[in-house]
């Protein structure tokens, strides 16, 4: 069945084969043909994007058009085939689905002992929340709170991965979360274009889970900076779901500009 979706597009004269786009796609959707990355099945590919970021030569782009339905039926049966093909050095982490996001697996947790006296040695502290709403489908874009913010955009399940998420992150911060995978990526992309140009927007900071198709929300910002031609500072925090920062990237203002222009950008690295 096929009907109108976004889905990936490859521009072949751009793409030089390097194949870093290949283990981003999750449900397998890509694979090197002649030296170039091609799309195997329209079926595979969900039209999020998470493999955007992983073409340094911005190859990747998504567009609408008439394709057949994503099949997370037939993603499953094919993942499941390339792992018989090339068994997997980590069982533990093999994708349900297709996708690591919602692999299932048990984090260690502290004992009721270690908990008890967690809570003896430390009060519960304040809530750093300043603004509400905070689903970024629902807020104002001319909310008088973001007028000189810093605004802090947060994948919806890094919360509840980072312990310290109020302390460390929140603090004189405005807030808005939302799911790159989950909910409309074309609408918040709008949504946050409308933010960035009608308000004074000092600084941005993402918060994105390490599971490739979170880092479509760093994607879905770099896009709406370069739709609204501001140029705001930029840093990108990508959070383990096992509670810990992996790694903190920072951009300045010409950097971040250039990075919102131009599709499939990496990050340096600053702290890991």
């Amino acid at each position: 069945m096929k009907n109108v979706r976004k889905i990936i597009t490859i521009d072949e004269e751009r793409c030089d084969g390097c194949g870093q786009c290949v283990p981003a796609c999750v449900e397998g959707a890509l694979q090197i043909v002649d030296g170039k990355a091609r799309l195997v099945s329209e079926q595979y590919c969900d039209g999020l994007g998470a493999c955007l970021g992983e073409c340094p030569q911005g190859a990747i782009t998504t567009e609408e058009r008439i394709a057949e339905q994503f099949d997370e039926a037939a993603v499953e049966r094919h993942v499941a085939e390339q792992a018989a093909d090339q068994p997997s050095q980590c069982p533990a982490a093999a994708p349900a689905a297709g996708c690591p996001g919602v692999a299932a697996f048990t984090l260690n947790q502290p004992s009721a002992d270690e908990r008890a006296a967690a809570c003896q040695e430390h009060q519960p502290s304040s809530s750093r929340l300043c603004n509400w709403p905070v689903q970024l489908s629902l807020v104002p874009e001319q909310a008088p709170y973001f007028q000189g913010a810093r605004l802090l955009i947060a994948a919806d399940c890094v919360p509840f991965a980072y312990p310290d998420f109020h302390e460390r992150f929140l603090t004189s911060r405005v807030l808005v979360v939302g799911c790159p995978k989950l909910d409309d990526a074309q609408f918040y992309r709008q949504k946050l274009a409308q933010i960035f140009t009608a308000n004074d927007i000092r600084s941005v900071d993402i918060l994105h889970m390490e599971v490739p198709c979170c880092f479509g929300l760093v994607r879905l910002v770099e896009l709406a900076l370069a739709d609204s031609g501001k140029q705001i500072p930029l840093s990108v925090t990508k959070v383990g779901v096992r509670g810990e920062v992996l790694e903190t990237t920072q951009l300045d203002d010409q950097e971040a500009k250039g990075h919102a222009e131009m599709p499939g950008a990496g990050y340096p690295v600053l702290e890991a």
